[in-house]
């Protein structure tokens, strides 16, 4: 019987990328992680948020990401 080989996910997409339940990417929004004092409420309630990654980013994570 040949053997069967499994591709491995690539952690870092794993870490940063979410993946919904209809297939779709989600990223977090940049800036959220440094001088968080400076910054209004408005704002960081904004940047909290997610947004879809662009169409050939997610054609790049679906080979990074094969299994999600």
């Amino acid at each position: 019987m040949a053997k069967k080989y499994k591709m491995k996910t690539h952690s870092g997409a794993k870490a940063r990328f979410y993946v919904t339940g209809s297939g779709k990417f989600l990223r977090r929004k940049i800036g959220i992680n440094n001088f968080r004092r400076k910054k209004r409420g408005e704002t960081l309630r904004d940047i909290s948020g997610k947004l879809p990654v662009s169409k050939p980013d997610a054609r790049r994570l679906k080979k990074l990401m094969p299994y999600a």
